[in-house]
Formats: C-alpha cells, structure tokens, sequence
C-alpha cells in the first residue's frame, strides 16, 4: 500500500514538473532560447536568460507622476509575444514587468509567448501561437479586454513605457510602430489578395505614406515567406521594391523570394538589377550563378 502511494505521488510530481518545464531549442548558433508559452519566473532564475532580464529590469524606475489610470488595468490581459534572442524584447519586457508592478497590477494577467528566431519558424510559435495576432516583431504587446484587443505597443515604446501605458489606461493609445506594415497585415487578414490587387495602386499609395525605414517591410515579407504565405510575401517585397527602388539589400529580398515561388525569370531580372547598382554584390552574384546553372 505504501509502494503504490509513493509510486503515485512519484507520477504525480513529474507531471508538474514536465507541465512547468518550458519548452527550448538550439538555434543555429547553437544558443539555448524559450518557444512557445512559459512562466515568467524562467526569465528571472534561469542562468541562460536571468543576467539581461535583471540587468534591464533595475534600469526602469517609476516618474513620480500620478498613476491613478493604473485602475482602468484591472480586467486587462497583456499578451506578450518575445524572443530570448531579441535585443528588443531583452530590454523593454523586463521593464514592463518591473512597470507592472510598481503600479501594483497583477503579474498573473500577463501571458508570455516565446518565438523562434530561425528561417524555418521565423516568428512563429511551437503551436502557432503567433496565428490571428498579426505579430511581426517582437517583443508585441498586446492589451485585451475580455477577450478583445484595445491597444498594443510593437517592438519599443512610441514615447516612453510609462506614457504609452499610461495613454492607454487613459484610452488614448499611440499609433503603434510600423504602421505601414501594420496596415498590409490588417489588409491580408480582412481582403482576398484578387480584391487587393484589383487596388493596388490605391493601397501602395497607402503604404507609402505610412513606411518608416526600408527594413519595415522587409520584415514583414520574411515574416510571410517564412510561414509559407507566399503570396502575401511576394507582394509585400514586390511593394517595399517599388519604395525603395535603389537598395540592393531590398531588392536582394525580393528576388529570393521570387526564387523560392519559382519565378526564375523574373528573379534574375531583379538580380541583374542588383549588380547596375553595385556592381560587387556577392549575394546578388551567386544567385544569379545559381540560376543560370538551373537553367542550363
């Protein structure tokens, strides 16, 4: 009778621990890193991740100003989507905590997702968690309530974290980063890609208003191309190449993904293109070399 008790509360704790052990892989560089869902304690007492989480979370410190809309939080669920490999997410997901509770909110409404930084699962979940939450970089915030999105913040504050939560609290939330991007995502999630293309012109006129920096969306297009929307990856690049029409590194990432859809033609039309530009372009030379040995 003792046997089989010990033999049953045995089973019983490895089963809490395997369900509190997070998941984690070897990247290319062969560095160990969370994916998928986890228990923030692991950032704070894992030696591989405990070093920068608490080196940024002392560097946040609360103004001083009045912190009454911290009230307006108290049914909000934070989804945190990051990478332990993400400078970005290193810096500003320690400090949000150490906001959190300074205003003292409750850790246990925030949830945390881990994602893959390698080409074949770039940003994307174990379980695809990422699906349905438009997430393009990381670390992503975003703020719910009872279910329902009200705000986010994308990759770093637009003004600094206290005044972007307290904006929100206040129900006046900033314009997120990479509101260009923002807006092809939204645009795929709500529209076909025919009706799309029927307005292209229209929407890259869009587009172009909102971009920031060429790599804006170029992020997004390996977002696509990474998880296997194609379609969406190549109009995303084809886009981003019409913006940013002189820069090698831009149409590089265009003609690859031309690559990849089989379109070798017009890929080697793109790479060509590349070497007017700078005629020493190693990439844009081995492509072409690699096109040209299919094609013969």
């Amino acid at each position: 009778m003792k046997a089989n008790f010990l033999l049953s509360l045995f089973i019983i704790l490895s089963c809490d621990l395997l369900a509190q052990s997070p998941q984690t892989y070897l990247n290319s560089r062969g560095e160990k890193h969370l994916a998928g869902e986890f228990d923030l304690e692991i950032l704070k007492t894992d030696t591989t991740y405990r070093g920068w989480y608490a080196e940024n979370e002392v560097s946040f410190q609360l103004s001083g100003k009045n912190t009454s809309w911290k009230n307006s939080f108290e049914n909000t669920e934070v989804e945190i989507f990051l990478g332990t490999w993400c400078g970005d997410s290193k810096r500003w997901v320690p400090q949000f905590v150490k906001l959190w509770n300074d205003l003292g909110l409750d850790e246990d409404q925030l949830k945390f997702t881990a994602l893959y930084d390698g080409e074949e699962l770039y940003k994307q979940g174990p379980n695809g968690e990422e699906k349905g939450n438009l997430i393009h970089r990381v670390p992503t915030f975003i703020f719910k309530n009872e279910g329902k999105e009200y705000a986010r913040i994308v990759e770093y504050p637009v003004n600094d974290l206290e005044t972007d939560l307290a904006q929100i609290g206040l129900g006046y939330p900033s314009e997120p980063n990479y509101r260009a991007a923002t807006y092809l995502l939204e645009l795929f999630e709500a529209e076909p890609l025919d009706s799309i293309y029927k307005n292209v012109q229209s929407h890259f006129m869009d587009v172009y208003r909102l971009v920031g920096k060429e790599r804006e969306l170029n992020t997004l297009g390996n977002v696509f191309l990474y998880s296997n929307r194609i379609a969406e990856a190549l109009l995303t690049f084809e886009i981003n190449a019409a913006i940013f029409a002189y820069s090698p590194g831009i149409l590089n990432s265009y003609g690859e993904a031309l690559v990849k859809n089989e379109q070798k033609d017009r890929a080697m039309g793109i790479f060509k293109r590349v070497l007017t530009l700078d005629p020493e372009n190693e990439f844009a030379k081995k492509q072409i070399e690699n096109l040209e040995i299919v094609s013969n």
